[in-house]
């Protein structure tokens, strides 16, 4: 801001420098402060330019390598050189417009040389050469670049759209994956588990048999003993008849049972004993002693 008066007197804000001129030539800088002036020598304050940065935003359409169009957003900050505000003041009539042609030509000219893959990774290289450009250019013009930031790069939406469903079928196959490695190794634990089961329960009945073998040997062995003119097989078969009369008795106590058709008769029983008599001495010849 600037406030003179109709005599001589003109002050410049801090964070500003004035342009003197005289007979409307260049004079000097009036750096912040009270200034006095000769308006009859033909001294005037003809200007004042801000030293603050100063923030432009630039949208730019472009299309990439791949032939994908996107909208970016660059960020300019840049400031007036003190010492040379005068080169600012009268070589450039509208800064902004001039950064803005500039910044539009380096995109331009990188940005398609790119994919949108390798823009999103390497957007502070779009912004560095963007930033060298202007720094060359605008530097003789009294202005100096502060930062350059690429803040948004914004595909066509069904092209966000494309990608979105791209990246969540590629997690949704990473997911199937893990998942059927998940399955895999339950299908092959329960196996190794039935495998293991069936071994330990092949182990049991294999010595629930040789106890029950034993058991008859030495039941056989004592009734013998005791009763004078028993055989062996007569024994066996008695015990044998009676195991299965307690399995019928088993049976028809069972409330999971309704009704249950057997051959019942002296011959059957004596084929029942026959049969059961050679499991039993079968699975003792099978199974040896632990």
């Amino acid at each position: 801001m600037v406030n003179t008066n109709c005599l001589c007197v003109g002050c410049v804000d801090h964070a500003s420098i004035g342009v003197v001129e005289k007979w409307g030539r260049f004079q000097n800088l009036a750096f912040p402060g009270l200034h006095f002036f000769n308006p009859f020598s033909g001294e005037c304050l003809s200007g004042v330019l801000s030293l603050r940065v100063q923030s432009l935003d630039v949208r730019i359409e472009t299309k990439t390598k791949d032939n994908v169009f996107v909208k970016l957003v660059c960020s300019i900050q840049y400031r007036v050189i003190r010492e040379n505000a005068d080169d600012a003041f009268y070589e450039l009539q509208n800064p902004s417009e001039q950064i803005q042609a500039y910044v539009f030509d380096v995109v331009r000219a990188v940005v398609p040389r790119m994919t949108l893959d390798d823009l999103f990774e390497q957007k502070s290289d779009v912004a560095k050469a963007v930033s060298e450009e202007l720094e060359k250019v605008m530097g003789a013009y009294g202005y100096s670049i502060e930062h350059i930031l690429l803040v948004d790069i914004i595909p066509d939406d069904h092209v966000r759209k494309a990608m979105n469903d791209i990246n969540a079928a590629q997690r949704l196959q990473l997911a199937n994956v893990y998942k059927g490695e998940a399955e895999k190794v339950l299908q092959v634990k329960k196996a190794e588990g039935e495998a293991e089961a069936k071994y330990l329960s092949g182990i049991g009945i294999a010595k629930q048999r040789q106890a029950i073998t034993n058991g008859l040997r030495e039941n056989i062995l004592n009734f013998s003993s005791k009763v004078e003119g028993a055989s062996a097989k007569e024994v066996m078969d008695l015990i044998m008849v009676t195991q299965y009369f307690d399995t019928i008795k088993d049976l028809g106590n069972s409330s999971k049972n309704t009704t249950v058709f057997i051959p019942h008769g002296p011959g059957h029983v004596r084929d029942i004993s026959d049969q059961i008599r050679n499991g039993m001495l079968e699975a003792s010849s099978s199974v040896a002693p632990q």
